[in-house]
């Protein structure tokens, strides 16, 4: 497996290996010891989630959940492809507000690990998208926050253009990141 540390170094980029033959391919994309002894990642998951997008400009995010349901996710894109960021939302942080982006397709077989106290979105760059993900505690409407996808407190470089975004109505309704003081503390 391969494993790069991105610009905030908590937020992991990892590349599990596919053995291709003329049958199709076969890939073991979470091994808990591997994955413990590789990153230092030790936290259990409780949740598996997986998503489908029909069209190209989806948008889905910035989210988060606050304690004591803090989710850590780790995502991979099975089909299409997609734009997956996380934005460090922990005060106290050195890097709080700061944000890292990677591309995740059926194709790379990148998948990303995103801490808790991090807020994440992606946004679709093909159609018909598949995103698989494990998260750290289940899900808890009390504990949902969500910050707009394209604040300028942030800044996100995204690869898609206002008008293309294809949003819910609860992420067209988020507030700006400076809503999110406090969530987190580092």
């Amino acid at each position: 497996m391969k494993v790069d540390r991105l610009a905030i170094p908590d937020v992991i980029l990892i590349t599990p290996p596919r053995f291709t033959d003329n049958r199709g391919f076969f890939s073991e994309t979470y091994n808990y010891p591997r994955v413990l002894a590789e990153t230092g990642i030790d936290l259990p998951f409780l949740q598996d989630n997986h998503s489908f997008s029909r069209e190209r400009g989806v948008m889905r995010g910035l989210h988060c959940q606050l304690a004591p349901h803090a989710q850590g996710k780790l995502l991979r894109c099975s089909k299409g492809a997609i734009y997956d960021v996380a934005v460090d939302a922990r005060t106290g942080s050195p890097t709080y507000g700061k944000w890292v982006g990677a591309e995740l397709s059926g194709d790379n077989w990148a998948q990303l690990w995103i801490p808790p106290g991090f807020l994440h979105g992606f946004c679709t760059l093909t159609d018909d998208v598949e995103v698989l993900y494990k998260c750290t505690d289940v899900w808890d409407k009390a504990s949902e926050r969500a910050v707009i996808w394209n604040c300028p407190e942030i800044g996100i470089d995204w690869p898609i253009k206002p008008e293309e975004a294809i949003l819910s109505d609860k992420d067209i309704q988020a507030p700006h990141f400076s809503a999110a003081a406090g969530w987190f503390q580092y």
